[in-house]
């Protein structure tokens, strides 16, 4: 008997047809949205790629706050980093508000046990917005050296530790103006360590020398308005490409050189949320004042707002801090507020939205074909992309997140509010 998507099938409507295509991309999606080196390790904002995607194939998919937990270890600072992992330790940031101190940590995996922490930097504290903290931005690691970044009041602060904890180098490359307070991580690229200054002010991307410190190249930033991006960076059409939105536009560089590729213009003014690439296209979601979703082709040169947008979407399910994923032919977007939705990759329009509960300010991370977003209030639903919506778990921490998580090695790690959670048995 024929399948439900044989091609001998007689009499099919445009309406099946788009179901089998659907279908069909089910299976793939859960190939594609995983199809990355072995990433055991987490090495910086979302992870290795830094998209939120991970290779991993064993990760828990149930938990609550007394079940699947290796170990719960209490973290005695505020912040909204994200652990990163590396082998047999994780690192994490936060501040010491009465102390005005801003700190690193070091904890064993297997027993959550504090290895060493180091004060990183003393200084007044910044005005920060409700939703921010003075220790946002996520460390990085390039398998030697740990790479933290601050606010000293109006500079930006960018330091290196080595595994001991023996502090390298500390350098302030450019001021930071905002009164939203900082969130820059850095992402490591070949020799360098490259920070986005985005500021009300002279703002810039730097590139340092991440065994010295020294400034590579700075690029400065036309538009002088404040945005909180990690860029990406990716192998495109024959061009190494950095790739970030903020300050009015979206832009790609060369990482190794700082000069721009190509750009567009606006499609607003504030960026949160970190692009993704998939299918061949950047997508962007976020914004302020105005919200959007965009689909760009990245193979551009100079000015290619009238030529390389793909599709666009203004306020249907956008998202302005969380920061999306890409699934195989499917992009996974949720609102602030608890919205969830599925695109196809390709043409932008709506395979399903769902409201998944109260606000979100994590970023979306996936494995083996599904879907983790972590809500505010610390439950994790997971989702695998189809044609429908299918919400395989709820997983309640009953404590408040705001760091979005860290896959490695068949555990995830999610920072509440208090504590560190590792959940989850390694499979090594």
């Amino acid at each position: 008997m024929a399948g439900l998507c044989s091609p001998r099938m007689a009499r099919v409507s445009p309406r099946e047809m788009a179901v089998c295509r659907r279908v069909a991309l089910t299976g793939l999606a859960a190939l594609l949205c995983c199809s990355l080196v072995q990433a055991d390790n987490w090495p910086m904002w979302r992870g290795p790629s830094g998209d939120g995607r991970s290779s991993e194939t064993n990760l828990p998919v149930k938990w609550s706050a007394t079940e699947n937990i290796t170990w719960k270890v209490s973290i005695p600072y505020a912040g909204h980093s994200s652990p990163i992992v590396w082998d047999k330790t994780i690192y994490v940031t936060g501040v010491d508000e009465e102390r005005e101190q801003r700190n690193l940590l070091a904890i064993d995996r297997q027993s959550g046990r504090v290895l060493w922490e180091r004060v990183v930097l003393e200084a007044p504290l910044e005005r920060v917005h409700k939703l921010n903290t003075r220790s946002s931005s996520t460390p990085a690691t390039d398998g030697e050296r740990v790479f933290v970044s601050f606010l000293d009041q109006e500079s930006m602060c960018i330091a290196a530790y080595d595994f001991e904890g023996h502090e390298l180098w500390k350098v302030r490359p450019g001021p930071f103006k905002s009164v939203h307070g900082y969130c820059s991580s850095p992402v490591v690229f070949e020799n360098l360590l490259i920070v986005n200054g985005d500021h009300d002010g002279d703002a810039y991307i730097v590139a340092l020398d991440r065994v010295t410190g020294a400034t590579v190249w700075k690029t400065p930033r036309e538009n002088r308005t404040r945005s909180y991006c990690t860029p990406i960076i990716r192998d495109i059409g024959g061009r190494t490409q950095l790739l970030l939105s903020g300050s009015k536009c979206v832009a790609s560089l060369d990482p190794r050189t700082g000069e721009q590729h190509w750009i567009i213009d606006g499609p607003t003014e504030q960026f949160v949320a970190s692009l993704v690439l998939n299918e061949g296209l950047i997508f962007l979601t976020g914004g302020f004042p105005d919200k959007h979703i965009m689909a760009i082709d990245p193979t551009g040169t100079g000015n290619v707002t009238d030529t390389h947008v793909r599709w666009h979407v203004k306020r249907n399910g956008v998202s302005y801090v969380p920061s999306p994923v890409a699934c195989g032919n499917y992009f996974l977007v949720t609102s602030d507020g608890g919205i969830a939705t599925s695109f196809d990759a390709s043409s932008g329009e709506v395979v399903w939205q769902e409201r998944l509960g109260g606000h979100y300010s994590t970023s979306l991370t996936s494995a083996h074909g599904l879907v983790y977003f972590l809500e505010d209030d610390g439950t994790t639903k997971v989702v695998r992309p189809g044609p429908e919506f299918e919400l395989i778990s709820e997983n309640p921490l009953n404590e408040e997140c705001y760091a979005s998580p860290a896959l490695s090695d068949g555990q995830i790690f999610i920072r509440g509010v208090e504590h560190l959670y590792c959940i989850g048995q390694r499979t090594h």
